[in-house]
């Protein structure tokens, strides 16, 4: 358990109260986010959340998930105390295990979350111990110099927290993802009375979800999900198949409660939805004898008696969703007449990889059935009235909004200045916002960014072989291989590899051709004793090669040119 709670002094005059977004502020997604005391040049630190976002599309060609760059932290990494985690979505949680090496700090987390912690660890089979540190549900404990309360919100997944950070300067809200769910199916709904507390107390500042403050009037409540959902499986003819969240275990029980309201048996696909259901299990969200089947049951039982319940829903090449609609799961196969259902918001950036399954499907004669066209999904964001009902509990003096785009981080700043909140600060990534003393303001400015998952290595984004892909994607590559003697004669035919480059030119003729009469020529045009500088002639046939395949193709490929040296009587 946490540390007791020690008494703080007051401040001194050179302290300032600063908050740093290093991901999470002008995009959705790689939440992660720093709070610091003390003066400038010696502040102590508190991280909240560390998260990841996902390739968008063709632009990062081989990359599996994107981290946030931490060498601002990691060059203060003894002045940060620890890291709190609000919840356990992937875009809050998911780089703690690779990058947590970086930090080396404690991470507090409540017993769902760290439950979730724990089983994506035991994954990296006890390669890496990280000491997490379990506490309760709105517990109250200290990191470092930061009083820290938790108050449990609703959203898409149990025990996402607000943070109550007490500092010598003021308490900042730091609100997590939430939404105000009057009828949650699991955990609680936000604690008005709790909040309005916080608000008596004295809120300097909330940083607020902004998700949805694009949007007027409140999010639907997930009960009725579950009774839309309950509905949609009670009539169709034939098997059932539901993609969601893997963490979202609310509805993981609406279906499993669908499913046996009418009649029905659950199979589970997807080693994420296994997970989740495990740790749900341990925790206390689902019954010790959840009922349900793994997928090597699915052939046995009868077409009108089954809904598979499996991973995929963001379109994700490996899960099952995308096997199934390729025709290719092992054990899990749809038939014309069957019935899709994508319980699910796309992630931005993911539209195309999820429509085509989506088409997939359609093509096989499967009935898909999205957010779209019935209430199958509900956003775990609040929207406008909930914004204006949590600011009337919470009174702050600044709001900065976090955890949306440009957009949705202005509509939140216009509505608080309309509902008349004092001070509204609008920050982007990298961007040092003093909340304390005097007025808030951008005071400094922090290195930030973004690294790769490539494979099993962690890369910079801006350099390295990611970029040489995208490249290669664009205009292919030439590989020449040139031969010649120390004394600079030409000892064999040079060799040329053309990969993803047109086989000819609009006029027919071969484009390796093409490459090697720009080498043949460039051959001749150098003298022999001047060939003896091999640089020199790799550097002068790279340029010539593609130079020509511009002119014949009107783009300009990568060209690679390996000279080697041998002896001989030339």
């Amino acid at each position: 358990m946490p540390e007791e709670r020690t008494k703080r002094g007051r401040p001194r005059q050179e302290d300032e109260l600063v908050f740093l977004a290093l991901g999470g502020l002008g995009e959705i997604g790689m939440n992660a986010y720093l709070y610091g005391i003390g003066p400038p040049d010696a502040r102590k630190w508190l991280m909240v959340d560390l998260g990841i976002t996902f390739p968008e599309g063709e632009d990062d060609p081989g990359i599996d998930v994107i981290f946030p760059d931490l060498r601002f932290i990691e060059e203060e990494r003894g002045a940060l105390a620890g890291l709190v985690i609000t919840h356990a979505h992937e875009d809050h949680i998911g780089a703690v295990i690779e990058l947590w090496p970086r930090l080396g700090v404690p991470v507090y987390a409540t017993p769902f979350t760290a439950g979730m912690l724990k089983a994506k660890l035991a994954e990296f089979g006890g390669r890496l111990q990280i000491p997490i540190r379990e506490v309760p549900l709105n517990g109250r404990f200290d990191v470092g110099p930061f009083d820290v309360e938790l108050v449990e919100m609703s959203h898409s997944i149990p025990e996402s927290s607000a943070l109550a950070i007490r500092t010598p300067l003021g308490l900042v809200l730091h609100t997590g993802d939430w939404k105000n769910d009057p009828t949650p199916l699991i955990g609680g709904k936000p604690d008005a009375a709790r909040l309005t507390a916080l608000g008596d107390e004295g809120v300097l500042a909330v940083m607020g979800d902004s998700t949805n403050a694009t949007r007027e009037g409140r999010s639907p409540s997930e009960r009725e999900v579950a009774k839309s959902l309950a509905e949609i499986i009670k009539a169709a003819p034939h098997r059932v198949a539901v993609t969601t969240f893997a963490s979202n275990v609310a509805r993981i029980k609406a279906v499993a409660d669908a499913t046996r309201a009418a009649g029905r048996e659950l199979v589970v696909a997807g080693r994420a939805m296994h997970r989740a259901i495990s740790v749900a299990i341990d925790t206390g969200y689902l019954p010790e004898g959840f009922r349900h089947h793994d997928q090597q049951r699915f052939s046995e039982l009868k077409r009108s008696d089954v809904v598979c319940l499996c991973t995929g829903s963001q379109g994700e090449p490996r899960a099952a969703m995308a096997r199934m609609a390729e025709n290719e799961h092992p054990e899990i196969g749809l038939d014309r007449g069957d019935l899709v259902i994508f319980s699910s918001r796309t992630i931005p950036g993911n539209e195309k990889a999820v429509g085509y399954i989506q088409n997939g499907l359609v093509r096989m004669g499967v009935n898909v059935l999205t957010d779209n066209d019935a209430l199958v999904h509900v956003t775990g964001h609040p929207r406008r009235d909930e914004l204006r009902e949590l600011y009337t509990w919470t009174r702050p003096r600044i709001l900065v909004p976090m955890h949306g785009e440009a957009m949705h981080l202005k509509a939140h700043a216009e509505l608080a200045r309309d509902i008349g909140i004092p001070e509204v600060q609008i920050a982007y990534n990298g961007e040092m916002v003093r909340l304390a003393p005097g007025p808030v303001r951008i005071v400094d400015d922090a290195p930030v960014g973004r690294l790769f998952r490539d494979g099993r290595l962690i890369v910079p984004s801006g350099e390295g072989p990611v970029r040489e892909r995208r490249k290669l994607a664009n205009v292919g590559i030439v590989v020449v291989a040139l031969t010649l003697s120390r004394k600079g004669a030409v000892m064999a035919e040079p060799r040329v590899v053309l990969d993803g480059v047109p086989y000819e030119d609009e006029d027919g003729e071969p484009m390796d051709e093409i490459v090697l009469s720009a080498i043949e020529g460039t051959l001749r045009s150098i003298p022999s004793d001047r060939r003896r500088d091999t640089e020199m002639v790799g550097e002068a046939t790279r340029r010539a090669v593609r130079s020509a395949v511009a002119d014949a193709w009107g783009k300009k490929t990568v060209v690679k040119v390996l000279v080697s040296v041998v002896e001989g009587k030339g």
